[in-house]
């Protein structure tokens, strides 16, 4: 986020002179520009002006030659024949290995007890044989820009140090390099783009306190006569086929050209100290003066090498297969929606030279020997710039500026400031003929009714009140009478309505001013009936010992192939997000156990072992989507496209999901461990289903992920609603999970829908005391335990309340190819206690029913 000099700011509006940066972020607060943080200087401690008074160069073994120098540091002077190493004169000696400064020069020293950035602390210590006690500073040492091959001079002799006000020898020089303020960084929202730029900020410290502020970017504010565009200059063209919502790619874009800028030529030490204290390191002349002009006016720009790149520029999207290398070395594939500036090297509009309102091509930059120099500066589609910059991962100065909003009139007058510093501090001249391509639409006027203000707000302003914040936030205002006239000012794209305009005011005047009422709220219905219902399931499972959680709802296709999903299996169907916030994990989930496995193996691997989580959430499913143009998002989508928005949604059923390992819970004073095995993972299905008041039945299924013969497809009414069971020994192996993990998952919307009608059986309580019977028996061992248990419960009649398999056991005395089911019978009378005779019944014909339809025998 912007940092805010207050001495730069101070250039556009009247500040007071003690101005602190805790004040201003209290000014600019009030406006809604809320303070991120206060920066302190990086550097603190003595750091002084020297004057180096002796230097003998010293050859080293290793081929290194090295300067011992005496320099003069004031008061911080050993007296003669005392400090460190001593000599005859008052100074200190100090080891520097830079070689652009001479005797008589005036240095920046950092004496013992300083501290420069990167928290390095200077003291004295011995090297290449002598005492070196303290250290002259280079700019990069200091945080002043990145040249590191020499140090800082700040003069060569008395004379010029006088002239340019340099402190005396010895004296405090943080200040005078304009490394002793602290610096405020605020934060800005996307829709106050224009707070980019110090004109910006000054425009809201001028609404927050009264100040006088002067507008940078009005012609009559310029400091010298400006120059239109003739169109006679370098040569832009706009061929943009593929225009994203049909708005162009650039609807202006001014070049201008400087020739004969000395290639050596540094900026001025007063944009410099500017630049640094905004956060950008100084780097040359060309890049500082665009730089400096981005961050005063808000307008990005860029600089070519003029003999590198062809006429005439064009803005198109480009192709499949195109390549640019930027200027950060990164060769980038590009994308067919990429907009870029292309040269004409090799046919027009054949070369890409750069992303537009992204990063340059490293082909025509800048270089050491550039000594013509092509401005740009444009005004580019700002959805356009915001998917490059995303696409890419390239984040850079002017794409937040260009994909917040920028002024589309500041163009022109951006290009020539640069070529005048250009001018002004390299020596050059700028060419009479320049180029401005316009295509900028009017700004349509915007009716407005003063009522609204009151209607939405509370607040009762004079008309003349309103007409007045309207005009001072840059809006061009005509009074009709019943209603305003309001044409936006052109940095302002968010206010396209009255309730926009309103929320202006209602800032401006102050929300402190907005009585404190509490609305009467609208009578409700409360929760809707799936509501209650989801929120009794999820206690439900929390009562079992479950926790519920919260999962990252983006995965990795590896997910799927350690769950054993197959190929062609629909769970693999997934949407790929266009900018994922992971690289490596892509793709939205399909199913709740995507994530829950992963949340699972991280809490095994932080040495949680016992782990028994849950889920309630959506999934996306994408089948059948139908794709839909996505509408301007500063416009209210149209009834059309609300319909066809539908359309493109792709499904998100809600699903209830779970995974546990087999010590669900660790044994702790006086409770042993809790132990689950897969019928843990039907019964959290019976109890999601049971608390709807339905009944579940379950039957054998081999499902990834589950094991082939420990799994189950849970079915309500003959529909399938989810899945139960122990996870395979190879997924529990892939996500580093114990063996005979298990899980399951419910779609929660397919259970709703097949209960919703059905009325809910509620049993009445009887008086009279339960009968309980085991019963055991042994049925072929592809046999679905679900279908024994519906005959046993056809069997037994009135008489049976509850039936649950607690068993299931193949070995010693089961013949081969058979299983033992083990089921505990609860048998109740409602008006009467059971008799012996009446409970043996009910078991006689249990295994009367059972041996006929499945061939089964009573286990003995």
């Amino acid at each position: 986020m912007p940092l805010i000099p207050i001495d730069w700011l101070a250039s556009h509006v009247e500040i007071p002179e003690d101005l602190t940066a805790a004040q201003l972020a209290a000014d600019l607060v009030k406006v809604g520009l809320e303070e991120e943080e206060i920066h302190q200087p990086d550097v603190s401690g003595p750091i002084v002006v020297g004057k180096v008074l002796t230097l003998v160069k010293e050859p080293q073994k290793n081929g290194k030659l090295i300067n011992y120098c005496r320099v003069d540091v004031g008061a911080h002077n050993d007296a003669p024949g005392e400090g460190k190493e001593p000599v005859d004169f008052p100074s200190r000696g100090i080891i520097c290995g830079a070689h652009n400064f001479v005797e008589g020069d005036y240095v920046v020293v950092s004496l013992p007890g300083a501290v420069l950035p990167g928290n390095f602390a200077i003291a004295a210590r011995k090297t290449y044989g002598h005492i070196s006690d303290g250290m002259i500073c280079s700019a990069r040492e200091l945080g002043l820009g990145e040249d590191h091959d020499g140090i800082i001079v700040l003069a060569h002799d008395d004379d010029e140090a006088e002239k340019i006000g340099l402190p005396g020898v010895g004296e405090d020089v943080l200040a005078y390099l304009g490394l002793a303020t602290e610096t405020l960084e605020i934060n800005v929202t996307p829709d106050r783009g224009y707070c980019f730029s110090m004109r910006g900020v000054a425009r809201e410290y001028s609404h927050s306190t009264g100040a006088k502020f002067t507008d940078p970017g009005l012609l009559e504010n310029f400091n010298s006569e400006f120059l239109p565009a003739n169109n006679k200059g370098f040569e832009v063209r706009v061929a943009d086929e593929n225009p994203i919502h049909g708005k162009p790619g650039a609807d202006r874009f001014v070049t201008r050209i400087v020739r004969g800028v000395d290639p050596n030529a540094q900026s001025p030490k007063w944009m410099q100290d500017r630049l640094t204290a905004a956060g950008m390191r100084p780097i040359s002349l060309s890049v500082d003066a665009t730089n400096y002009v981005m961050l005063d006016l808000g307008q990005p720009l860029h600089a070519y090498d003029l003999a590198k790149v062809v006429e005439p520029l064009v803005v198109r999207r480009a192709h499949t297969g195109e390549k640019l290398t930027t200027l950060d070395g990164v060769v980038r594939s590009l994308h067919d929606e990429d907009l870029i500036i292309a040269d004409s090297h090799g046919a027009v509009g054949a070369r890409p030279v750069g992303l537009a309102g992204v990063m340059g091509g490293s082909e025509t930059e800048i270089g050491p020997e550039t000594t013509d120099i092509l401005i740009e500066a444009a005004h580019f589609d700002p959805v356009s710039i915001a998917r490059m910059a995303r696409r890419h991962r390239l984040p850079s100065e002017a794409s937040k500026r260009f994909e917040r909003g920028v002024d589309p009139t500041i163009a022109p007058l951006a290009a020539q400031m640069v070529a005048e510093i250009l001018v002004d501090f390299g020596g050059g001249t700028i060419d009479e003929d320049s180029f401005d391509l316009n295509t900028v639409p009017e700004i349509e006027p915007i009716d407005f009714a003063v009522s609204e203000v009151q209607r939405l707000t509370g607040l009762e302003l004079p008309r003349a009140e309103v007409i007045r914040i309207l005009q001072d936030i840059g809006c061009t205002v005509q009074d009709k009478g019943e209603v305003l006239s309001v044409t936006p000012a052109p940095w302002r794209p968010d206010l396209v309505g009255s309730a926009h305009f309103v929320e202006e005011i209602a800032r401006l005047v102050g929300y402190g001013e907005i009585a404190s009422v509490l609305p009467t709220p609208a009578g409700g219905a409360g929760l809707t009936r799936q509501q209650r219902q989801q929120r009794d399931i999820v206690r439900a499972l929390a009562e079992q010992g479950w926790m519920q959680v919260l999962s990252y709802p983006f995965v990795s296709e590896s997910t799927f192939d350690k769950q054993l999903i197959p190929k062609l299996d629909q769970r693999r169907e997934a949407i790929v997000l266009a900018n994922p916030l992971q690289e490596e994990s892509p793709y939205m989930r399909t199913s709740v156990l995507d994530s829950l496995l992963e949340t699972a193996k991280m809490n095994v691997a932080r040495s949680n072992p016992a782990v028994a989580i849950f889920e309630s959430s959506i999934v996306t499913r994408p089948h059948g989507l139908v794709p839909a143009e996505t509408p301007h998002p500063g416009q209210r989508p149209t009834d059309v496209q609300l319909a066809a928005l539908a359309q493109a949604m792709p499904a998100q059923p809600h699903h209830i999901g779970g995974v546990a390992t087999p010590i669900a819970a660790q044994a702790t004073s006086g409770f042993s461990a809790v132990e689950w095995d897969w019928r843990d993972a039907l019964n959290a299905v019976m109890v999601i289903v049971e608390t709807l008041g339905a009944e579940v039945t379950f039957a054998n299924i081999d499902r990834p992920p589950l094991h082939p013969g420990r799994g189950a497809q849970a079915s309500v009414n003959g529909i399938v609603i989810g899945f139960a069971g122990e996870l395979a020994p190879k997924v529990c192996k892939a996500f580093d999970l114990p063996a005979r993990s298990i899980a399951f998952e419910v779609d929660i919307d397919i259970l709703l829908k097949t209960v919703a009608d059905q009325p809910r059986n509620i049993l009445p309580v009887s008086s009279f005391p339960a009968a309980k019977e085991d019963i055991a028996l042994v049925v072929d061992e592809d046999l679905p335990a679900g279908e024994v248990k519906e005959a046993i419960i056809d069997a037994a009649g009135a008489l049976l309340e509850e039936v649950r398999l607690f068993d299931v056991y193949t070995g010693d005395q089961i013949p081969n190819r058979k299983k033992s089911l083990a089921f505990a019978l609860r048998l109740r009378g409602t008006d009467h206690t059971l008799t012996a005779e009446e409970a043996a019944s009910v078991r006689k014909r249990i295994i009367k029913r059972t041996g006929k339809k499945f061939g089964a025998q009573l286990r003995g």
